[in-house]
């Protein structure tokens, strides 16, 4: 049995709706054939990007997008990808797959296809082979109403007004891809970058520090000692994976009973990777001022088989959405801290919420985790004490239960997984006021995933709750997502 006491008189801050962000790279399939098939595709579309897809992420209420990287953006030049199209420079990407990038998906194309989610746009600017006039003419060219040379270029490709480009960061893991700096080296350089890219008119940077790998402690301390006074937000990253080392991933569809375990171990390895970090910040920064940003995280499986290995197409299952559930959670928990997040990647790449194949598209289990949770973008996080039990295999255990909360309009949000691999488990959730309660869910085996020929995982509405006074009971099937909602 376990038990879940919610108390919406206690509350730690507003989730931020950024935390249920995407990221998509020039990476495989993500951008051209995932989100963008130009105008002249037979696949719906407007002005290039794929009509299916851009409803689909609307639906879930995708909040903030990040582009052009990850690796890529440290090797991509903005001048490339704007002006006619047959025009532009062409590139191999050689972080991902070798293969030519025309440049085709540029500026103005990505900030297109936020208008058309109604998203913020994030920019990952070049620190890494870019220059700073680079990065602040980029910001100039986007923010900027001055009758400038640059900003002239801007309206001969067609926009006259600015875009007013709010995020902004300043290299992507320079601590690896991003040119290999040591932290000292990369405070000073971002320092001087941040210096460079101007507030023009009321469009004000939110500008945002590479911060660590995974628990590279060493990186914060010295990122927020030297260079905090200048940030508004610093990064992480994290990749949940299974196998002996990082070559040595294990597989999306096939798993045993270890492997899943090991996954979900690792995912809520997360918890302790936020709360380390923001110890850190709470030295240099006890106000909160600065926004701890995951700007990629989720699985990373082995590619399947007989993809090209640089483009990282995985296949998404039930287990994978379990990752997805005690992550987002985790985020809710800090959220006086944690102000965004980007899950790797948005469509065809790793965790993606989308698969597409042609003019067809599929929904992962991982999509509909992020439709079950996305009431709680800004609301108010409210206390949610789970007592619950370890369950797992050998020396990989994790909470069975995870849970968040948060109150909007009157109502409040429950988000909850049973991360058993097949235990289901009686739970009772006491809040008080309960008045009418109902709920959804997305459960199946663990291997249970979406192909384009067969889509079994779904969400349904869930009835099987017993409501009596301030209690709820009901019984959560394992490796299982409900979203509850309590009126």
């Amino acid at each position: 049995m376990a038990r879940i006491t919610i108390n919406p008189d206690r509350s730690i801050g507003r989730i931020n709706r950024n935390i249920y962000g995407h990221f998509s790279e020039h990476l495989g399939r993500c951008i051209y054939n995932g989100i963008f098939v130009g105008k002249d595709s037979p696949i719906p579309n407007v002005n290039g990007m794929r009509t299916d897809v851009v409803e689909a992420l609307r639906k879930i209420k995708i909040p903030v997008l990040r582009w052009p990287g990850g690796c890529f953006a440290d090797e991509y030049h903005w001048q490339d990808g704007i002006g006619p199209q047959e025009m532009r420079k062409r590139m191999v990407n050689t972080n991902w797959g070798y293969v030519v990038e025309d440049n085709s998906f540029g500026t103005h194309e990505f900030l297109e296809l936020c208008r058309q989610l109604g998203c913020e746009p994030y920019i990952n600017a070049n620190v890494g082979s870019g220059t700073v006039r680079e990065m602040a003419e980029w910001v100039e060219y986007l923010n900027s109403e001055g009758d400038s040379t640059v900003v002239r270029t801007r309206w001969e490709n067609g926009k006259k007004e600015p875009f007013g480009v709010k995020y902004w960061g300043v290299g992507n893991e320079s601590w690896g891809c991003g040119g290999n700096m040591r932290p000292e080296y990369y405070a000073d350089e971002f320092r001087r970058y941040q210096t460079y890219c101007r507030n023009y008119g009321n469009h004000h940077l939110f500008r945002i520090a590479c911060g660590p790998n995974t628990d590279d402690y060493r990186w914060t301390e010295i990122l927020m000692q030297q260079a905090g006074r200048f940030m508004d937000g610093l990064t992480m990253h994290y990749y949940t994976t299974t196998g002996p080392d990082w070559e040595t991933k294990g597989q999306a569809l096939t798993f045993t009973e270890q492997e899943y375990y090991e996954l979900l171990n690792k995912a809520a390895r997360m918890e302790t990777l936020v709360a380390g970090h923001s110890r850190i910040m709470d030295r240099y920064d006890p106000t909160k001022r600065i926004g701890l940003i995951v700007d990629e995280w989720g699985t990373w499986h082995q590619v399947e088989a007989g993809t090209n290995p640089g483009f990282l197409y995985q296949q998404n299952t039930m287990r994978d959405a379990m990752v997805a559930a005690i992550h987002l959670n985790i985020f809710n928990w800090h959220c006086d801290r944690v102000v965004m997040a980007n899950i790797a990647q948005t469509v065809n790449v790793l965790q993606s919420v989308i698969l597409t194949e042609g003019s067809r598209m599929v929904l992962t289990p991982t999509y509909h985790v992020f439709d079950l949770f996305k009431e709680h973008q800004d609301a108010e996080e409210i206390d949610c004490y789970v007592e619950t039990n370890l369950i797992g295999f050998e020396n990989w255990t994790v909470n069975q239960i995870t849970a968040s909360a948060s109150q909007k309009d009157g109502k409040v949000t429950l988000t909850l997984a049973n991360t058993s691999m097949h235990k289901a488990e009686n739970v009772t959730v006491v809040c008080p006021n309960t008045g009418k309660v109902t709920a959804r869910i997305l459960t199946g085996a663990p291997s249970a995933h979406n192909d384009f020929d067969k889509a079994p995982v779904s969400i349904r509405a869930y009835d099987k709750l017993t409501v009596k006074d301030s209690e709820i009971t009901f019984r959560a099937p394992g490796c299982s997502v409900l979203a509850i909602s309590i009126e």
